[in-house]
């Protein structure tokens, strides 16, 4: 008969949002009516998670014996959501039935159990990991699929199984599994298929995609159907600045929670493009759900987040992007707790005049009313329209630059430049959490955008002339210190400030004409 001890306990995590948090799975038998009670706040998914213990242990041939059996998962005083408790729970059983008798002081478990034993993936393996990492574990076993993920963190050992009885066996002998090779990705390919060299014309709507690809700027462009609006977005990662280990440390992060990983290729090595329909609620925007899960712009941290037909998103919709374009993070508020994540985007937003579209088109007539015009002018709000740094006009391009298809600019020309650009940024803000001109706070923005007397005479000509805001003038610095950048120099020139206010010209044009 097997010896059953009183207690034992296995270590874990739990999740909620991004906030992974340690979790300590406690278990004791006592007499009494035999059974097994789980405790520590679990929620529905965890209470079920009893039937799945039990069917897999009688399948395995190590039914618990007779007694009450209590697992309690602290600290009891967070919630506990979620099917990866399983694994931690069934081990701190099968330990104090005297199974596995190994030390596991330093040792975590985390997974799903199917009813026929085979460890399921389970979402958010990264963030656990690291919270896992940083609380002392050196070891980790959990479902083969999420090995590799897991294998990013340095400092952790981790071990992938297929099915619970590999686990048990290893334990037990010390055979049957190994660790995971710590996952490196490959050499990303930066060829697109998509590439600026096959857009013909448009240089000004390029130079302010440039701009705004090396500042990370916010960017709508406005212009008549079949100008090439969307053409132009969806070749904007082709020139997008590569992202950094601790950026994609983090995008992962997000991507993970989402259930959005491939488990062979875990980390995300690409800035993400996210391109949302405009039929999308404000939680598909944002996030959200009982337990908040994130929205598109979170999934386009550290990347682009696209908006085409920006007015025919319900106006409640865009007034939700105005807090996290601003602050570069959004919370979700429930009754369960709150969840902060992060959302740095580039925000590039297209958009026809009016209904028809043709509305300043000179090659075609505008059959809107001007009270039909301004309505559909007026569906996105002075404060959104705030928040956007360039704001560019893109026409249809002439027939002699399709006709005469000049060879045109390629990609990665373009990207040489703005990747120089963001080097030169990641420099000057080392240190401060800033990654890009479009962060610069308040606080340093006098003494990183230095100006030349001629472009401090220009901006602030312009201030008075065009009855600029606060913080219209702070986006024309950031928006100016970026076309420095471009151009390797020190201080802003009049032809950056120049350059910078043409880019804030449609909202005079159009919304306050």
């Amino acid at each position: 008969m097997a010896v059953i001890l009183l207690f034992s306990k296995i270590n874990s995590a739990g999740l909620f949002g991004l906030n992974a948090f340690r979790v300590t799975a406690e278990a004791s038998v006592s007499g009494g009516q035999p059974g097994l009670d789980i405790v520590g706040m679990p929620d529905v998914a965890v209470q079920e998670s009893k039937a799945r213990i039990r069917a897999v242990l009688g399948q395995l041939g190590l039914a618990l014996p007779a007694g009450k059996f209590t697992v309690n998962l602290a600290p009891a005083s967070v919630r506990k959501t979620g099917a990866m408790f399983d694994l931690p729970i069934t081990t701190a059983l099968l330990c104090l039935n005297n199974v596995i008798q190994t030390e596991l002081d330093d040792t975590a478990f985390i997974g799903e159990l199917s009813l026929d034993g085979a460890l399921a993936p389970v979402n958010g393996i990264l963030s656990m990991a690291l919270e896992l990492a940083k609380s002392g574990i050196k070891r980790l076993f959990l479902p083969a699929e999420n090995a590799r993920e897991a294998s990013v963190v340095e400092s952790l050992e981790v071990y992938g199984a297929g099915h619970i009885s590999q686990l048990i066996d290893f334990l037990r002998t010390g055979k049957g599994l190994s660790p995971e090779p710590r996952y490196i990705p490959a050499s990303e390919n930066l060829i697109c298929a998509e590439d600026f060299a096959h857009v013909m014309g448009q240089f000004a709507a390029k130079k302010a995609i440039e701009v705004a690809a090396a500042g990370s700027h916010n960017i709508l462009m406005l212009g008549p159907p079949g100008s090439g609006k969307s053409m132009l977005a969806k070749r904007i990662p082709s020139i997008l600045p590569r992202i950094t280990f601790e950026e994609s440390i983090e995008t992962t992060q997000i991507h993970s929670v989402a259930g959005m990983i491939d488990p062979r290729e875990p980390l995300v090595t690409r800035r993400p493009f996210r391109s949302v329909s405009h039929t999308a609620s404000s939680v598909g925007l944002v996030g959200g759900g009982s337990v908040p899960k994130p929205g598109e712009i979170s999934l386009a941290h550290n990347g682009v987040l696209f908006l085409d037909e920006l007015p025919e998103f319900d106006r409640k919709v865009l007034e939700t992007l105005r807090q996290p374009l601003e602050n570069g993070d959004i919370t979700i508020s429930r009754a369960s707790g709150s969840v902060n994540y992060p959302c740095d985007v580039m925000l590039v937003a297209a958009m026809n005049p009016c209904p028809c579209g043709n509305f300043g088109n000179p090659k075609k007539k505008c059959t809107c009313s001007p009270n039909q015009v301004r309505a559909y002018l007026h569906k996105i709000s002075q404060p959104v329209l705030d928040r956007i740094d360039i704001q560019i006009e893109v026409s249809p391009v002439e027939f002699d630059d399709l006709s005469k298809r000049t060879p045109q600019e390629s990609s990665a020309a373009i990207a040489e430049r703005v990747q120089k650009a963001r080097d030169i940024q990641a420099e000057r803000f080392k240190g401060t959490g800033i990654k890009s001109n479009s962060r610069i706070t308040s606080d340093i923005i006098a003494d990183v955008c230095r100006m030349s007397a001629a472009a401090e005479d220009m901006l602030k000509r312009a201030f008075d002339k065009l009855g600029l805001s606060a913080r219209a003038y702070d986006r024309i610095l950031k928006v100016a210190r970026t076309c420095a950048d471009l151009d390797g120099s020190a201080d802003i020139e009049k032809s950056h400030i120049s350059q910078a206010i043409g880019f804030r010209s449609l909202d005079r044009k159009y919304w306050n004409a």
